[in-house]
């Protein structure tokens, strides 16, 4: 029994635009998916894909807390000039820096339309092959207790647990990371991002939300009512949705 993340979640009050704006951003397109706008790579809607993770915006009555998001997503380049080149039309299309304290860094910290936070990184040899999205990136206050549980939670492979840094990978060697960094900030809000997970097709959606309680995971309510999904919280309190297969 093992878990996969099909997408990524971001709350917008205006999901349209914010849809609009990752499409962009990624080179990908934009699908209406009733309620929410679901992003993932151009060519028709492919549910879950195979390779990459989408992004599904879903619309909050409520604006993004001043607070940093404790989950961003950091953004894969090829060389300094297509950097340069990424932020310069991620700008034009609506996207702000920000100080989140990173100081003198080689790479650029900016702001979606909505104030979500996001990273367009210097080029690196680990990320030349997974796609627009080199990483989900959690704070977390201690990375191996949340390589213990990812490891545990997903089919996901771990490749690296430090005092300081977790990082897993699909098993496959194909689309993005998922790393958790460690971080002095304590959580105060609510989390805008976070992952939804699906089990695979014959597995039960329960059985798979009851063995994450065994491993720790504990249950959310945010409001969501009578859904076909289940709203957990990790360890540390990283929330994430596992959902069924229909």
């Amino acid at each position: 029994m093992a878990l996969r993340p099909v997408h990524v979640n971001i709350k917008a009050v205006d999901s349209s635009a914010v849809g609009r704006f990752w499409a962009e951003a990624l080179g990908w397109s934009a699908y209406d998916a009733g309620v929410t706008t679901y992003v993932g790579p151009a060519g028709g809607l492919v549910w879950p894909d195979p390779v990459f993770l989408g992004i599904d915006v879903v619309p909050v009555p409520g604006p993004k807390a001043a607070a940093k998001n404790r989950t961003h997503l950091d953004l894969a380049t090829t060389s300094s000039a297509h950097q340069a080149e990424l932020v310069a039309r991620l700008r034009d299309l609506g996207a702000t820096p920000v100080d989140v304290g990173q100081g003198d860094v080689p790479w650029t910290v900016l702001a979606d339309p909505e104030g979500n936070e996001f990273c367009v990184l210097e080029p690196r040899e680990v990320y030349r092959d997974t796609g627009p999205i080199a990483a989900v990136v959690c704070d977390s206050a201690d990375p191996r207790a949340m390589a213990r549980f990812w490891d545990e939670a997903l089919d996901w492979t771990l490749h690296e647990a430090t005092a300081d840094r977790a990082v897993l990978r699909s098993a496959k060697g194909v689309g993005p990371y998922l790393e958790f960094l460690r971080t002095p900030d304590a959580r105060t809000a609510p989390d805008r991002v976070h992952l939804d997970l699906q089990p695979y097709p014959g597995e039960d959606k329960e059985a798979e939300a009851a063995r994450l309680r065994t491993l720790g995971a504990t249950d959310l309510d945010l409001g969501q009512g009578d859904v076909p999904w289940t709203c957990l919280a990790d360890p540390e309190g990283h929330e994430f949705c596992v959902l069924s297969q229909s």
